[in-house]
């Protein structure tokens, strides 16, 4: 133990900043985590770029960062199952256990939670992270710091693809190869899926998501009529998609969905995009398709852990850049820009 907690601070928009701060000490419940591996999320890089998350918005200094692992060096006096030296990843919204969501199991959807790196809750890109002992993981030695960071997308996708209820009776579109079209893809595989089709308009990201599994990928023009793209799914799935996974966010890709979904079939929304779009609600009613929304997980890290550990996911690949603590400027520029072609940013925060 020592006194250097370098912190990521995101002080306002467009300011982050490196800064020390105070190791804190646990409280009864608590463990105090040496933090190891930390990856960049998109939500992160909206912050730093525009200060806010619909209603969340950034009102004071805040330690962005919330897909970690790390070890434990410290535990509060009433932590049982946890000890110094165990690794962990850790789940980071820990929500009141007491309101009716949490008591149904749904405590993804607590009024109450705190989640690292929303505002006003700090996060974990720094050298010494609390955090509530029953939502962290300890990880199977065979299991790394990276992979444990990477549960946090991966679990997004646990939960996404259960609430669409994939399976090997479902063949299924993905909008969006991004970090969690990609995770989405790897879990939907890994449940049985026959075929997975993923689309995007930036077509370098293809290649990456035939490699991670893909069964036909699709580059969608911006120009592309909504005829086009529907012939374009339906040519390469055979047939319309049982389930569409939209992962964009992106107005146009939502259409997409809505017209190419089977009748009778499931949308299941997981990016965030603007906060109103214009699309045809009529056709979706007219179709009984199924839209469900997406918004964080529950009871997903067992999960998400249980298939990196038996490689039935290997998440890995994901990994495109790794920066040390110091750099993480320079790593959230690399995240922001395109050109990099990253997929995801993990940062080192060990010394």
């Amino acid at each position: 133990m020592t006194t250097d907690n370098l912190s990521l601070v995101l002080e306002k928009q467009l300011d982050m900043q490196l800064k020390q701060r105070p190791v804190p000490e646990p409280s009864d419940y608590q463990v105090l985590i040496q933090m190891h591996s930390v990856g960049i999320c998109g939500s992160d890089v909206h912050y730093w770029q525009n200060g806010r998350i619909s209603d969340y918005i950034v009102r004071k200094p805040m330690v962005l960062g919330h897909e970690s692992s790390g070890t434990i060096v410290k535990c509060g006096s009433k932590v049982t199952h946890l000890k110094p030296g165990d690794r962990v990843a850790i789940e980071p919204g820990v929500p009141c256990r007491r309101c009716d969501q949490c008591l149904i199991g749904r405590y993804n959807l607590c009024p109450y939670i705190e989640f690292c790196a929303t505002p006003p809750v700090d996060g974990t890109l720094c050298r010494y992270y609390l955090h509530d002992a029953s939502f962290c993981f300890k990880l199977p030695d065979h299991v790394s710091m990276e992979e444990g960071a990477l549960l946090e997308p991966l679990a997004v996708a646990v939960h996404s693809c259960r609430r669409a209820g994939v399976g090997p009776h479902s063949n299924v579109l993905i909008c969006g190869a991004g970090p969690i079209g990609l995770v989405n893809l790897l879990v939907a595989k890994a449940m049985g899926v026959p075929t997975v089709v993923i689309t995007d308009i930036i077509e370098s990201r293809l290649p990456v998501a035939k490699s991670f599994g893909a069964d036909k990928t699709i580059a969608i023009a911006r120009g592309d009529s909504i005829e086009t793209q529907i012939k374009k799914v339906t040519d390469a799935l055979g047939s319309r998609p049982d389930i569409t996974i939209e992962c964009s966010g992106a107005e146009p890709s939502i259409n997409l969905a809505i017209q190419v979904t089977k009748t009778g079939g499931t949308i299941q929304l997981v990016g965030m995009g603007a906060p109103e779009i214009k699309t045809s609600l009529l056709t979706a009613l007219c179709k009984e398709i199924d839209i469900r929304g997406t918004f964080r997980y529950a009871n997903c890290y067992p999960t998400a852990l249980a298939l990196v550990a038996s490689k039935k996911v290997d998440v890995l690949p994901l990994i495109t850049h790794r920066f040390a603590l110091e750099e993480s400027i320079k790593a959230f520029e690399t995240a922001h820009k395109p050109e990099t072609g990253a997929i995801k940013v993990m940062i080192k925060c060990q010394k």
